[in-house]
């Protein structure tokens, strides 16, 4: 094997086969470690007290389930095709086409950067005002976007084989292991699981706020999933990896609300024994997370100027990162959360039926950078797929506003992959007659 070193700028040509270097074990705790952190807490304790325990934790499982086959499933195509996740939209959308869902991806990211940077800013000044009685959350954000950003600019093969590998991975498993311990030690989470929820939130909504988080990566594993050495070892070091963690996370999050009678996540860690220690090895951990909303919104970035050099662009997504960290509520997750799933489950519902049944898992990698070729469509961009996106994210927004109980994740995605499989069947359908005619 060849020895680790950053990896370089090949921007979003395909990875070169010797730099493939990722196995099962690799994804495992690639996605165990993505699936960790305080916002997938803070996730889990959006669903309690609407959704009793009982419910809540059965939401969390079936909606991982299904979240999670999404993301490992475009993971595969980014396995097969060693390119990023933007990239390989440019079959199914047109190379044009993709640059839409690019800029919309450049935008979550960046949400979900400065996010991150907000939790582990709120996390550590707890932990320095219980320490040392001593607050700063400005100057702590501007830590841990700096640290995220060096992350970013370092790469997937340097995060994973030095980093999560050897150290990050060990220790917080080790401190959530002990934080669901302790719950069950000292309070009565028996009793937690036959309380009654409240009713404001229905079990399939809160299906959907479990799906949103795998679907959030949806928009990047391919980034991350291009450097495998083998496509089904990455699809199950991805899938088992990623609902360990997922499931695990948002159960605690409920559980830490219910048990301490608190909505504050920060202040319920804070408040156990050793709980500052807990809270700040998470908290040190939680830097992978916003490292890959940098890194990949540098590369979907690429995507739509791929002359620019990779590095910069991950230190000019970091600084806006923190910028909008400085400036932004944390109220509005819960609708950042839904609105993403909104855009990213339908187009993944085109993506897969294009993919898996009518290309037939064959996509041209040459052609993906070829203006003129067999992905330019008209104009660069192909109007039957967009279309159909269109009507899926429709569908996603109608469901969620006016038939919540029902869920919009399953619905939007079937609607999304139905439609493309007609209209794709149609446009050759009308191909085959022009050149008959």
């Amino acid at each position: 094997m060849l020895p680790l070193q950053t990896p370089p700028e090949w921007g979003i040509e395909p990875v070169p086969q010797e730099h493939r270097l990722l196995g099962f074990l690799d994804y495992f705790v690639l996605w165990a470690d993505l699936g960790v952190g305080l916002l997938v807490l803070l996730a889990g304790t959006l669903l309690v007290p609407g959704l009793g325990l009982g419910q809540a934790l059965l939401a969390i499982v079936l909606g991982t389930l299904i979240g999670n086959l999404l993301l490992a499933a475009a993971g595969v195509i980014g396995s097969n095709t060693a390119v990023p996740t933007m990239v390989m939209l440019r079959p199914v959308l047109g190379i044009r086409g993709s640059y839409l869902p690019s800029l919309l991806n450049i935008v979550q990211l960046i949400g979900w950067g400065a996010f991150e940077i907000i939790i582990m800013a709120q996390a550590a000044d707890g932990i320095t005002q219980t320490l040392f009685g001593y607050s700063n959350r400005l100057l702590w954000a501007a830590v841990f976007a700096a640290f995220s950003t060096l992350l970013a600019v370092g790469g997937p093969l340097l995060v994973v084989r030095q980093w999560l590998e050897k150290f990050a991975v060990w220790l917080v498993l080790a401190t959530t292991a002990w934080l669901t311990w302790y719950l069950f030690a000292h309070y009565d989470v028996i009793a937690l699981l036959h309380q009654a929820g409240t009713g404001e939130l229905s079990f399939w909504l809160g299906v959907d706020l479990v799906v949103a988080m795998p679907v959030s990566w949806l928009p990047l594993v391919a980034d991350y999933n291009r450097f495998a050495r083998h496509t089904g070892r990455a699809f199950w070091g991805t899938y088992l990896g990623y609902f360990l963690s997922n499931v695990w996370f948002y159960a605690l999050g409920a559980l830490l609300v219910l048990a301490l009678q608190t909505t504050d996540l920060i202040a319920a860690i804070t408040s156990l024994a050793a709980g500052w220690l807990a809270l700040l090895i998470i908290l040190t951990d939680e830097t992978d997370n916003a490292f890959a909303d940098i890194y990949s919104a540098a590369v979907s970035s690429q995507n739509i100027v791929p002359k620019a050099r990779q590095r910069w662009l991950a230190v000019g997504s970091g600084a806006i990162c923190f910028l909008l960290a400085a400036i932004l509520p944390i109220a509005q997750y819960e609708g950042f959360l839904l609105l993403i799933g909104s855009f990213f489950v339908p187009l993944f519902g085109v993506l897969a039926a294009d993919y898996f049944v009518l290309r037939r898992r064959r996509y041209q990698v040459d052609e993906l950078y070829r203006p003129q070729g067999r992905y330019w469509y008209r104009q660069g961009v192909n109007l039957w797929a967009v279309a159909a996106w269109a009507l899926g994210v429709a569908a996603y927004q109608f469901i969620a506003r006016s038939l919540p109980w029902l869920g919009a994740t399953i619905p939007s995605f079937v609607i999304a992959f139905v439609l493309q499989w007609l209209l794709a069947n149609f446009r050759f359908q009308i191909a085959d007659f022009r050149l008959r005619v």
